[in-house]
């Protein structure tokens, strides 16, 4: 807090010390990493300059600190992409989620440095399998609402020839649904042999099935709103 107070009006803890303050990292040595919009030198303390929009602050154990996504959008410019994996693991595995994503700062900074190992580490897949049904469907509603798409039925009852079927979030009169999945709870074969089940008799029923996992919501948002877009004029002109 006192390198945060020596930064300044609009000075937040960041960096590696933001990620010790959110518990992804052990480190807690000098020199503390402070993001201001003003030039400051002060011995043990590393400023960074930098004026940050206030969906990238807030205040966690009474210190004003860059939130989660930002703090490791801005280790992965500055440490090893072995050491960002680490961090974004460690705040899956906390639960550490905020409505503004890792992807919405690459779109907002394509030309940082650091944006090739994120969309990278984002890209390769390995990420989300530990995030609840409950998780992405908030993250999902706050990506429909960021995007302007009509809100959809959740967690609504489809009927179809052969029984009805509860599905995650669907469209009736585009006879679309979209199914979050999370990797944790579609892994087993029994699980995946139901979901193709399913999948079929509501095709049989003219609905149309997609699946959205976490790994699109963070990497690919700019193509799944474009895709959820046509699919839903499509099926209302039906």
């Amino acid at each position: 807090m006192a390198a945060v107070l020596a930064g300044g009006r609009g000075a937040v803890l960041s960096h590696e010390s933001a990620a010790a303050l959110w518990g992804l990292s052990p480190r807690d040595s000098p020199p503390v990493d402070v993001s201001t919009p003003t030039q400051h030198q002060l011995n043990g303390v590393r400023f960074h300059r930098s004026s940050l929009p206030a969906d990238e602050l807030t205040v966690h154990r009474g210190i004003p600190v860059t939130s989660v996504p930002r703090t490791l959008f801005d280790n992965a410019a500055t440490v090893s992409r072995l050491r960002f994996e680490r961090l974004l693991q460690e705040a899956e595995f906390r639960r550490l989620t905020d409505r503004l994503s890792l992807s919405d700062l690459v779109d907002r900074y394509p030309g940082r440095r650091g944006v090739a190992t994120v969309r990278a580490v984002l890209a390769d897949g390995r990420f989300g399998a530990s995030i609840s049904k409950e998780e992405l469907e908030l993250r999902f509603v706050a990506f429909v609402d960021r995007h302007a798409i009509p809100p959809p039925v959740l967690n609504g009852m489809v009927a179809t020839g052969s029984g009805a079927y509860e599905a995650d979030c669907h469209w009736p009169e585009a006879r679309l649904i979209a199914e979050l999945d999370g990797r944790g709870a579609h892994l087993t074969s029994h699980a995946f042999e139901a979901d193709r089940a399913r999948d079929r008799a509501l095709s049989v029923a003219g609905w149309r099935v997609i699946r959205i996992t976490w790994r699109q919501l963070h990497a690919d948002e700019p193509s799944l709103a474009a895709d959820l877009r046509t699919l839903l004029r499509w099926g209302s002109r039906r």
